[in-house]
């Protein structure tokens, strides 16, 4: 007797870690059910995906959401609405909020607020501070927890842990793959009268090559005495490339769709647009971030999703403060790269579902697989499409590729099987679940 499934997805190119395929699937209760020729399976609805390929769902493992704090720029509502309509079926939210995310009870919050408000998935990073370190084990294993963030540099308070001692107190703690913003805040701090007032292009020269290429080293050398694992964040030099190709045995890499598309050169369009930590820097960089991802020694790209308002972008450099959206963009901007020929759609899969599920213990996410979630991400690789300002559903309602046209786009989002975006409208009320961890299950 032929099985009856609850939805059908069917005449897609399915792209997963088998290859590409044209298979159906079909979800039952939130979950994969069956993968296959499923042309005489009843189901409550079937979804003609023609043309069209499907990933598993894109988890986005490093976004800015701003709540709690100031909100007038971001919250997880609209975070996780421009994560959907972006494609994006998960998030994890990093803890320099206000008040920061450094104790249970502060992780117990942010999963309070997001039930019934986020449109995806979500988990949240936990700060590693001075104070915390003891009870990192604690922490780790909270419900909703990604595992530790740490800033080496480019915060503030007790976020910012830049000397050695703090690194190893907190690495000698960890059980799971701590994360890591790497910049030298001690050269930071000597080079800040190289900012040239009015000027962001002077933003990659005040935090040069050498900033990022002695924090990551001073990091290495901790974690390899720790014998603990380490997660570096959107690498941006070809340097540390390099480097972090001879310690893959304990550092995992993350780059940026904007590390990988930008250079320097962009400053002189859009001025404080292109302002982030670490900054975009000259074409040598992207293309040796490039070579990373050829090499595999890229694990995972994040959006570092950091939104601000265009009022506070506006003003003069450095008033002005780092960060852009990213969240929604992720999809099209790496979907016109593979077009372009830049990687494969395989490559694509993996370094936005398996790898994030990989190195960070995601349960039952990040390929399709029977008895996984129902996490999809459908996208139309022939569409050709102009992002606009005015398609960013982030409070600030800007994007530094406005204007950019690109070919490939997000036409469907599903979470645990249901459809949370359909050709650009999202289309089911806001049911986002903490992701589980296997270390936390």
């Amino acid at each position: 007797m032929a099985r009856t499934f609850d939805t059908i997805l069917w005449g897609a190119t399915l792209v997963n870690h088998d290859g590409e395929t044209q298979r159906d699937v079909a979800v039952s209760d939130g979950r994969i059910a069956e993968i296959g020729a499923l042309g005489g399976a009843s189901a409550g609805e079937r979804i003609d995906c023609r043309g069209l390929h499907i990933l598993p769902g894109v988890i986005d493992t490093q976004v800015h959401f701003r709540e709690p704090g100031p909100v007038h720029k971001e919250d997880l509502e609209t975070g996780s609405r421009a994560a959907a309509l972006g494609g994006v079926t998960a998030v994890f939210e990093m803890p320099n909020t206000n008040p920061l995310t450094t104790t249970a009870s502060d992780i117990s919050d942010k999963v309070a607020r997001a039930r019934g408000r986020m449109h995806c998935d979500f988990a949240f990073w936990v700060g590693g501070t001075h104070d915390n370190a003891k009870d990192i084990p604690e922490l780790e294993r909270q419900p909703g927890a990604a595992g530790i963030k740490v800033f080496m540099g480019s915060s503030t308070g007790s976020l910012l842990v830049a000397d050695d001692e703090g690194i190893a107190s907190i690495l000698s703690h960890t059980r799971r793959r701590a994360a890591f913003h790497s910049e030298d805040e001690f050269r930071l701090k000597e080079r800040e009268h190289l900012r040239v007032p009015g000027d962001p292009s002077s933003h990659p020269v005040w935090r040069d090559e050498a900033t990022a290429m002695r924090s990551t080293e001073r990091l290495l050398s901790i974690a390899r005495e720790k014998r603990a694992l380490i997660h570096v964040l959107h690498v941006s030099t070809e340097e540390e490339i390099a480097l972090l190709s001879r310690h893959k045995d304990i550092a995992s890499v993350e780059a940026t769709p904007h590390h990988l598309t930008m250079t320097s050169d962009d400053y002189a369009r859009i001025g404080t647009l292109a302002q982030m930590n670490p900054p975009v820097r000259a074409s040598r960089h992207r293309d040796g971030l490039w070579r990373g991802v050829d090499q595999g020694v890229v694990d995972v790209l994040g959006s570092d999703h950091a939104p601000h308002t265009l009022e506070e972008k506006a003003k003069p450099y450095p008033q002005s403060p780092s960060g852009m959206t990213g969240v929604q963009t992720l999809v099209p901007i790496m979907l016109d790269h593979v077009n372009a020929g830049r990687m494969s759609l395989l490559r694509l899969a993996d370094l936005t579902s398996a790898g994030p599920a990989r190195l960070f213990g995601v349960a039952a996410k990040g390929r399709i697989a029977v008895g996984y979630d129902a996490d999809l991400t459908v996208i139309d690789m022939k569409r050709r499409e102009t992002i606009r300002n005015d398609w960013i559903a982030s409070r600030c309602g800007w994007t530094p590729y406005d204007g950019r046209e690109v070919l490939g786009w997000p036409v469907g989002t599903f979470v645990r099987g249901a459809r949370v975006m359909w050709q650009g409208e999202l289309t089911t009320p806001a049911t986002g679940a903490p992701v589980r961890f296997h270390a936390a299950l």
